[in-house]
């Protein structure tokens, strides 16, 4: 049984990534978490508040949430009736992150699938303060699901690592699970200027390729000396359909997204990305 949350603020973006979650995932028996933690909206809105008392504002919030996740669970039980899934509905007078931290841990949660973006669908930024906000600090993978995105069945997944950082051994197994039923390609993709890699490395990649024995796997190096760029020009050049990365200190992922400002982010994805191991930043 696989354990899927789905964040949503009511967004198109947010419903596509419900769509999208449940076809990747029609072989699979899940249990769909469908999470919208609204106490952000109790507050947008200074003015109602002043004229209206908290606990009547709160109310109110909360009772538009339920509205609107029923409204979701019955068009999605229309669109993908699966015997295989089931769903359950959450609205949570929460944070989102401190709601998700809790319902991964409640729930075993096996991975977060998300909108790029949600309702203020900035197209200058990679992702909205929302999703953005989920990768930095819940602990478990999430796969962020691109604007209008339709193509389903990833066929060839680009994972770029530098090998320095212990794998999680549940992670790879949802990536060559979630890969293996559409006989999808893999390549790991190496970015340096030396093809030479030291004994750790070695072990790590050798824990890989074992973990992701069901795939068709390939070694890739690249010399380059931005990871951004090597990385975007092998998603143009190969029709890759999904992007991994794995997010803890001192990897590829930290560098690219988490030690720019928000608005200085210069990677451009348009395809689904899977960010495996996430970690608590203090």
């Amino acid at each position: 049984m696989r354990n899927i949350l789905i964040p949503t603020d009511f967004s198109a973006n947010a419903m596509n990534a419900l769509k999208y979650a449940s076809e990747l995932f029609k072989y699979d028996k899940c249990r769909f978490f469908i999470m919208h933690a609204y106490q952000d909206e109790i507050f947008d809105d200074e003015e109602r508040i002043k004229k209206e008392t908290l606990v009547k504002v709160t109310k109110v919030v909360s009772e538009h949430s339920i509205l609107n996740l029923e409204k979701i669970l019955k068009e999605i039980r229309t669109i993908s009736p699966n015997p295989r899934h089931s769903y359950t509905i959450i609205s949570a007078n929460n944070m989102l992150v401190d709601e998700a931290d809790k319902i991964v841990d409640e729930e075993n949660i096996d991975v977060i699938v998300m909108g790029t973006r949600g309702n203020t669908n900035d197209k200058k930024l990679t992702f909205g303060s929302h999703t953005l906000q989920v990768l930095r600090y819940v602990q478990c993978p999430v796969l962020a699901i691109p604007e209008h995105y339709k193509g389903i069945q990833p066929r060839h997944i680009l994972f770029p690592t530098n090998y320095l950082i212990p794998y999680k051994r549940r992670e790879l197994k949802l990536l060559c699970e979630l890969a293996a039923p559409y006989r999808a390609k893999i390549d790991l993709l190496y970015v340096s200027q030396t093809e030479k890699l030291s004994m750790r490395q070695q072990q790590h990649q050798s824990f890989v390729k074992d973990e992701l024995c069901k795939n068709e796997i390939n070694f890739k190096t690249v010399k380059d000396n931005s990871i951004t760029d090597a990385i975007c020009n092998y998603i143009d050049k190969n029709n890759v359909d999904m992007l991994v990365m794995v997010n803890t200190r001192h990897s590829f992922f930290e560098n690219i997204f988490f030690k720019s400002k928000l608005d200085d982010i210069t990677l451009r994805i348009d395809i689904p990305f899977l960010a495996l191991q996430n970690i608590r930043r203090y």
